[in-house]
């Protein structure tokens, strides 16, 4: 990418607080107006920030990914390692690279468009990224996330059996996450599972969650037993933005190697982990996101089997999210709500009783997908 002569800028966040950058794009302009830090996972040691940056000519989103936090001891860490599931580059690579542009375009998904990206000379990289206003994903209706998990499964289709020789991509990104990623925030004894505080919970999905825990690694293995396709691994409402009836998707960082129906197990179930839509339509959109995946995967020219897809959803969701009922129940044990960026949630006791439905679902799809 050309640079002109306004590379090396500081630009004004709030009264006393600035950000570093090494190129603002032609499309923004200066000078540079406004600046607002969007909301993301602070906890990810790969990224530095997010923003909207509003100038002269137009808006985009920045965002600076570094390679490392000095001293870092939470569990999003990143690595150097291409394949890692962290990868720190990932992103900015897959829209230099036109990936997000390309990869399910067919389908009628792409990400937002790239304007530039950048090594700056502290080491971190810049990506700018064309600001997409739309309708978020936490306000789509069950049939619109029905729609896109059609598309997704229409753009996953071609991909079954093929994930391209990327180096880049992440590659066994389930069991990386699983072994070095959030699951390691679970801190229960055996005993916490008959804690009053979640007696809400029946007893069967309880027993059901206990067993999962202590043998995820059997449910895990089944996930990774499931065809493979190029995924996008982190496929939530709060990565889709509806742009005039099309399907802009982001947040790119983790896109790789996966099974068929992991993007799909994903989506239904952290629609509903920090309470940011209704858990009444969980059964809904569960239903409507499975059998619309399906159809777009006849319809893009797969021909396997659809149980062996159930199974997968189920195997996939149920792996993942082995420890988020665990985490509950030891939020609920010591009546912690949590630090999660994007929860809404005011006490452990509202955490449980708002989250039966999804811990029953990941109960059931341990059971159905023939782990446990």
């Amino acid at each position: 990418m050309g640079h002109t002569a306004h590379s090396g800028r500081r630009l004004n966040i709030d009264a006393g607080d600035s950000l570093a950058v090494q190129h603002v794009p032609g499309r923004v302009g200066l000078p540079v107006l406004e600046v607002e830090e969007l909301r993301h996972n602070k906890g990810n040691a790969a990224t530095y920030g997010i923003w909207r940056v509003r100038g002269a000519a137009g808006q985009a989103v920045l965002k600076i990914y570094r390679p490392g936090a000095p001293g870092y001891t939470g569990f999003w860490p990143t690595s150097t390692e291409p394949t890692h599931w962290n990868y720190w580059r990932r992103e900015s690579l897959a829209y230099a690279e036109g990936l997000t542009s390309t990869v399910y375009a067919e389908a009628g998904v792409s990400g937002p468009e790239m304007l530039e990206t950048n090594v700056r000379a502290d080491g971190m990289v810049e990506l700018w990224l064309d600001y997409v206003p739309g309708i978020g994903g936490f306000e789509w209706s069950p049939s619109r996330i029905a729609r896109f998990a059609y598309e997704l499964g229409t753009g996953q289709a071609r991909w079954t059996g093929r994930v391209p020789d990327l180096p880049w991509l992440s590659r066994g990104w389930l069991r990386q996450y699983l072994a070095d990623g959030p699951p390691l925030s679970v801190n229960i004894e055996d005993s916490d599972w008959g804690h009053p505080d979640v007696a809400f919970w029946p007893d069967p999905v309880r027993q059901r969650l206990r067993r999962l825990w202590a043998e995820r690694n059997q449910t895990l293995a089944v996930a990774q037993g499931v065809e493979r396709t190029l995924c996008h691994l982190d496929v939530w409402p709060a990565n889709l933005i509806d742009v005039g009836g099309r399907s802009v998707l982001l947040d790119w960082a983790f896109a790789g190697e996966g099974a068929v129906g992991e993007d799909i197990s994903n989506l239904i179930l952290d629609s509903f982990t920090d309470g940011l839509m209704d858990p009444d339509l969980l059964p809904e959109i569960a239903e409507g996101c499975v059998d619309g995946y399906l159809k777009g995967l006849r319809d893009g020219g797969w021909s396997g089997s659809e149980d062996a897809v159930r199974v997968a959803v189920g195997a996939c969701g149920a792996a993942k999210f082995s420890w988020f009922g665990p985490a509950v129940l030891g939020r609920a044990v010591s009546n912690d709500v949590g630090s999660s960026n994007y929860s809404q949630d005011e006490s452990a006791e509202l955490v449980v009783k708002r989250v039966a439905g999804l811990v029953t679902l990941i109960a059931d799809w341990a059971r159905v997908s023939g782990s446990r």
